[in-house]
């Protein structure tokens, strides 16, 4: 618990929920300046971006609901708690990117195949704009969720950074089309079939650690060994075997086989398991569920390290 009273697990959801919060504001910001320029100035480039930046809102309002349910403590329909609505979140982020990029895409053949004048030039000037916040938004964001370890807030961190590459890419194409003077105006499309491409590519790079975390992938061996190495710091305790680690949102669960000597009654080791649940959440306040299994040592093999 913190100051507020707050587990660990809460106290990180609270500030990935804040980061959300400044990427919705200024998301929407974004998505009205662009828009508004890209219909103005006769750049699909800058709509798309406008759209992405839509998209952005909208994901990271999916991300601060997910975030607040998996904070939620267990009851009895969710014994272990709500925590997987974390990655849920940021499965649908993911989801949300490639449905961008597909559309997009779509978009931007249509706009290739469509004789249209070139992109108005004061379409750059907002452009450099929207890039300078969108990476700066980027890298708030990203800290925010490497600091908690939030699959869905490092997600909401990607989704900006793509948005960011569809208006470098969207610069770069208008650039093209301003120089190149007639026959270059579709450089403007071709640059948002780039983006797409680009958004893609990150949406699936968003999915896979997401969907890990969803069927219980191990995460990183380092937790797995600190464990090891707290429960063998505990007097009574000879070895460990089986040790299995897996995220629940904030939270991790732990499952430990503990080896204690045979000759041991019950109640002590029953107190030696205690001692070793303790020691363990003491070490890291997000290790909430700790099981521990007693075993006698095997005879026929040497203790495990």
């Amino acid at each position: 618990m913190n100051e507020h009273g707050q587990s660990a697990g809460a106290h990180l959801a609270a500030q990935g929920m804040r980061s959300t919060v400044v990427g919705i504001g200024v998301n929407l910001v974004l998505a009205l300046i662009k828009g508004t320029a890209g219909v103005l100035g006769n750049s699909y480039a800058l709509i798309a971006d406008a759209v992405e930046s839509t998209l952005d809102v909208v994901s990271s309002i999916i991300v601060w609901m997910g975030l607040r349910i998996s904070v939620r403590p267990p009851d009895a329909n969710h014994p272990y708690g709500h925590g997987k609505a974390e990655p849920l979140a940021a499965v649908a982020v993911a989801v949300a990117l490639f449905a961008a990029a597909v559309g997009i895409a779509i978009q931007s053949v249509r706009e290739i195949r469509t004789p249209h004048h070139a992109p108005a030039p004061f379409t750059l000037v907002v452009l450099v704009l929207v890039i300078l916040t969108k990476e700066t938004l980027f890298r708030y964001v990203f800290r925010v969720g490497d600091a908690t370890s939030s699959t869905a807030v490092k997600s909401d961190a990607w989704h900006h950074r793509s948005d960011a590459i569809t208006s470098v890419a969207a610069f770069i194409g208008i650039s093209i089309a301003l120089m190149g003077g007639p026959g270059y105006e579709s450089a403007d499309d071709w640059a948002a079939l780039f983006a797409s491409w680009i958004i893609g590519f990150n949406a699936y790079n968003l999915l896979r650690p997401a969907l890990a975390e969803l069927t219980d992938a191990a995460p990183d061996p380092k937790l797995e060994k600190e464990v090891r190495a707290i429960a063998k710091g505990i007097d009574g305790v000879l070895g460990t075997h089986k040790c299995h680690v897996r995220k629940m949102g904030f939270d991790y669960y732990v499952d430990l086989d503990v080896i204690v000597a045979g000759s041991m009654t019950v109640s002590a080791a029953h107190a030696v398991a205690h001692q070793v649940q303790d020691a363990i959440r003491r070490a890291n306040p997000l290790f909430t569920k700790v099981l521990i299994h007693i075993e006698p040592p095997d005879l026929s093999r040497p203790l495990p390290s």
